[in-house]
């Protein structure tokens, strides 16, 4: 019997609540630990076709007649278009359609940053789309740019209202500290630099819209493009079978698959766009510059008893205000805190999501001030953060559904022991040196989310949801699910995803909420077409379905019998066995979070300022791991990237003029594997 319930969802940090159905008989969870299939190391199922070049991404579409896009975009930060001629280039050649600002609502007559679109052209070939927005004759009335994050919030220039949060008593926590520090700490502009740049091929078909584009959420790209045509949603097919990265920056339809739809719609041919790596390093979004002023109480035992910060993030034009402050609010048990957090409106391009958006940076700050409390008081750091261990959500006391924090500052404490070893290798040019920082984050995702799994009578496996793989495994870690529940090898499981017209309902990537929204439901569909199976073998048997079960690729009688699965669905011949599967409620009353320690080995030139990291070792508690080989290579690459982040990458703004200055990798320098240490993973 289904039951209509309201339960409360998480991508991001930001909470929602959501109706939804579910089924009375709820699935017992599986036991502790590595099973016959998930939890152990899964190579990638699909991963020869990608390095074969086999896998289809959104540049690998081409359609008959497919006209290609170039846009216009404005060459300031502030500006008023006062006058613009198409005339050269509508006769350029190959050009069959242009868009000018005014005719729809995706360009722009006042340009809020450099970058914003204003035209566009569909030719032929890129070539000749690009050649003929050279042609367009553009005059501006520029304008003083706004650039400054602390300047735009003492004029009120803000995306939403500014953000303050307390608790306790914030002056009684300063007074009853005998220690105070305090500190400031900035964080760059920097690009996600996804391998596929954004793109999007838009190809109408009578009233229907067939969107191919790189993106990570399938259905959300489907429902802003039909409401922005007026479309059933049902008439909008959005396809990604493969996508190459997106960290953030793809969760939405950007106006530029509007304006090839538009285009698309206008020439009566499909219409395909594909950010080049100077656009997509100036406008397609960022990981947003901070500034950060942190305070930190403590009485002489390490116990903290106050901490406060106050947050300037730079959004650029447009974007949200991500919780930089969080960490201080959530990581450590503390009774007075006390933040504050502006997103600055400014005249550059519009942030994203960015792999933990504000975390990644209030993180940052937050333990290297606890750093800070620790040598003023002659304590030892990872003892600092033990004393100061939060048992409860900090925020409103609900327990967790599970942490083991503490477990992980038990595993990464032979690492941190190793620092008078680290620091005894010093010479004279290079010293050495051991640091950690501890980690939160979110987790949870949460409903709706929906598969079907399709057995047939070669006793094969399909899993079917119209979810997005965006690079990260998804695939296999669903494949695992299913094997799981079905007791199978691996080999015997395929998944189809990447399709909103060929499989149900699935949630966004990002947010670490993928897995933990997705794997109930193909967990929940597999089991339903398991009971199935088990249904027909009692019959064909004789025997009571709970005497058997799925095991090893056979049907498993508890008195010793045993036959192959195929025995069973070959008898359905063209017949097919079809289950289905949602994703339940979240834990009601509890705070769903991830947690974390890392420890950094780090040898510093002290004559040259070179830095070299030659040792991570990291452990995370991020519940049960589905692939080891996968959840390794997701802790591998963000350290990586945060390396990058570190040492080399910063999006460069013109301070006078706000135009973009690092649109190229050879200006914005990415890490390559010369770069990479020693890294050890461990996982709770």
């Amino acid at each position: 019997m289904a039951r209509l319930i309201k339960t409360e969802k998480e991508v991001e940090g930001r909470y929602t609540e959501t109706w939804i159905v579910v089924e009375e008989d709820a699935l017992d969870q599986w036991p502790g630990g590595p099973l016959e299939v998930v939890g152990r190391p899964a190579a990638k199922v699909d991963g020869y076709e990608r390095a074969r070049g086999e896998a289809r991404y959104t540049a690998d579409i081409r359609l008959p007649g497919m006209l290609h896009t170039a846009f216009l975009r404005s060459p300031h930060p502030h500006a008023t278009l006062t006058r613009i001629d198409t005339a050269r280039a509508k006769d350029a050649p190959g050009v069959r359609g242009v868009l000018v600002a005014g005719e729809v609502e995706w360009l722009s007559n006042d340009a809020t940053f450099e970058g914003e679109a204003v035209a566009a052209v569909a030719a032929d070939t890129d070539a000749q789309a690009r050649a003929a927005v050279e042609l367009i004759e553009a005059e501006w009335d520029v304008h003083e740019p706004l650039l400054d994050p602390e300047e735009a919030v003492r004029h009120g220039s803000l995306i939403g209202d500014e953000r303050r949060y307390a608790r306790g008593d914030y002056e009684r926590g300063l007074a009853e500290a005998d220690v105070v520090v305090e500190a400031e700490y900035r964080t760059q502009t920097l690009n996600h630099n996804a391998m596929e740049t954004h793109q999007c091929v838009c190809d109408w078909h009578g009233e229907g819209l067939d969107v191919y584009v790189s993106t990570q959420y399938v259905w959300g790209v489907r429902s802003e493009v039909a409401e922005a045509f007026g479309l059933p949603h049902d008439k909008v097919r959005v396809v990604c079978e493969y996508m190459g990265g997106g960290f953030g920056a793809k969760g939405d339809a950007g106006e530029f698959v509007f304006v090839a739809a538009e285009l698309a719609r206008r020439t009566g041919r499909p219409v395909r766009y594909a950010m080049n790596r100077r656009e997509e390093n100036m406008i397609a979004g960022n990981r947003n510059a901070t500034i950060q002023r942190v305070t930190a109480g403590a009485r002489s035992d390490g116990t903290l008893t106050v901490l406060g910060g106050e947050y300037f993030c730079a959004l650029g034009w447009d974007g949200w205000l991500p919780s930089t402050a969080g960490p201080m609010q959530m990581l450590h048990a503390c009774e007075n805190v006390r933040t504050v957090e502006y997103g600055a409106k400014l005249n550059l391009p519009p942030m994203d999501a960015f792999r933990a958006p504000g975390f990644v940076e209030g993180t940052w700050s937050l333990e290297c001030l606890l750093d800070k409390v620790a040598a003023e008081l002659d304590l030892d750091p990872l003892e600092l953060r033990r004393r100061n261990y939060a048992n409860a959500d900090t925020m409103d006391g609900r327990p967790y559904s599970s942490k083991n924090l503490m477990e992980c500052y038990r595993r990464a404490e032979p690492s941190w022991e190793r620092r008078t070893e680290v620091r005894a290798r010093s010479d004279e040019t290079w010293k050495r040196g051991v640091g950690l920082a501890s980690q939160i984050w979110y987790g949870g995702g949460g409903p709706p989310s929906y598969a079907w799994v399709r057995v047939g009578s070669d006793g094969r496996v399909n899993v079917v949801t119209a979810m997005q793989d965006i690079g990260t495994g998804t695939r296999t870690a669903m494949a695992q699910i299913a094997a799981e529940e079905l007791g199978l090898a691996l080999d015997r499981v395929e998944v189809q995803v990447g399709d909103s017209a060929r499989g149900p309902f699935a949630v966004i990537s990002g947010g670490s909420s993928t897995l933990p929204s997705m794997g109930p439901a193909v967990r929940a569909a597999a089991a339903d077409a398991a009971r199935q199976i088990l249904e027909i073998a009692a019959q064909r048997f004789d025997l009571e379905q709970r005497v058997l079960s799925l095991r090893g690729g056979n049907i498993v009688s508890t008195d010793g019998g045993s036959w192959p699965l195929e025995e069973i669905t070959g008898l359905l011949q063209d017949g097919q066995i079809l289950g289905k599967g949602a994703r339940g409620p979240n834990p009601a009353g509890m705070r769903v979070l991830t947690f974390g320690v890392q420890v950094a080995e780090v040898a510093v030139d002290v004559e040259t300022g070179e830095v070299v990291v030659e040792r991570i070792h990291a452990v995370h508690d991020v519940g049960r791991v589905i692939n080891p080989l996968g959840a390794r290579s997701q802790i591998e690459g963000g350290i990586i990237q945060a390396m990058g982040h570190t040492f080399s990458e910063a999006r460069l703004d013109d301070p006078r003029t706000g135009a973009i200055l690092t649109r190229t990798l050879d200006a914005y320098k990415l890490p390559t594997f010369a770069d990479v240490p020693e890294i050890v993973c461990e996982l709770v």
